[in-house]
């Protein structure tokens, strides 16, 4: 959308969580089918043995903690079952905390922080090595997760606010803490969030993620951004397509001056070092 507001309506906890329970088994039945060629993973050796192998490694993620109960009761079951990935919110209000609605321009200051419920998962996910990604939660929320948690910040899929004033983007502020706590920004693909007009228009160049990336980089550190894309999720660049536009990317960062080493950093190596510090070995 090019302006305006969009609320979302919550869903409903059991219908989430036997949605999920289908994905999952889903997703071992691909896995079970792909004769080698596709892993799900639940530690960092598996994740890079599986690269090694060139083989197509899974890890289980949720966005928007939907299917979780208030009391947690169903969380150790879905880690058993693959879970080491989970969004707080999605961009709707849950029993955990508020997602910020799509609304440009905005800041990401939408609503309240988290529930009580919200930090206790948080703090459930740090003792059972799940990764908690703050991609689509407001401000407050940001800065209650930033409290809680004793583990690095992640934001799976976003971009920088000061250069695309959309609700679902970073400010400085939040750039900052993460950086400070070894966290990681994945920038966002999507059009509406790197525009500096929020237009939906496919038609919009590579060098609008780049010069995100580049913004975090140099505030927080070569360590500190890497891709987040977002391609099932949002409009991509006509530039881009799919993941097979991903050289794309590569070669315009190249252009501005990343060497080897620093886009080995933003292509995997950041991801990497902060899932290993998420994951239980």
């Amino acid at each position: 959308m090019e302006a305006g507001e969009c609320h979302v309506e919550a869903v409903d906890q059991a219908f989430a969580r036997d949605f999920c329970r289908d994905m999952i088994a889903r997703t071992r039945e691909l896995e079970s089918q792909s004769a080698g060629r596709m892993r799900v993973v639940t530690d960092l050796r598996e994740l890079e043995s599986a690269m090694r192998e060139a083989v197509l490694a899974v890890a289980v993620h949720f966005e928007g903690a939907e299917a979780i109960d208030r009391d947690l009761e169903v969380l150790p079951e879905f880690y058993e079952a693959g879970l080491r990935s989970l969004g707080l919110v999605w961009s709707r209000p849950n029993v955990f905390g508020h997602g910020v609605p799509f609304v440009f321009p905005s800041t990401p200051d939408t609503g309240p922080g988290l529930t009580d419920a919200g930090k206790e998962l948080i703090r459930a996910c740090n003792r059972m090595g799940i990764l908690v990604d703050l991609a689509h939660l407001n401000e407050r929320g940001f800065w209650d997760a930033a409290k809680v948690s004793d583990k690095p910040l992640v934001v799976s899929h976003s971009a920088v606010h000061a250069l695309a004033a959309t609700s679902r983007n970073l400010t400085d502020r939040q750039l900052d803490a993460i950086g400070e706590s070894g966290g990681l920004v994945g920038v966002t693909f999507c059009v509406t969030d790197i525009r500096s007009d929020g237009r939906n228009d496919k038609d919009t160049p590579v060098d609008r993620i780049t010069a995100h990336m580049d913004y975090i980089a140099e505030r927080i550190g070569i360590d500190h951004v890497a891709f987040g894309s977002d391609f099932d999720g949002a409009t991509i660049p006509n530039e881009i397509g799919d993941v097979t536009g991903l050289p794309k990317v590569i070669a315009a960062l190249r252009v501005r001056g990343y060497d080897t080493a620093a886009l080995r950093k933003v292509a995997f190596e950041n991801w990497l070092r902060v899932l290993g510090s998420c994951w239980l070995s």
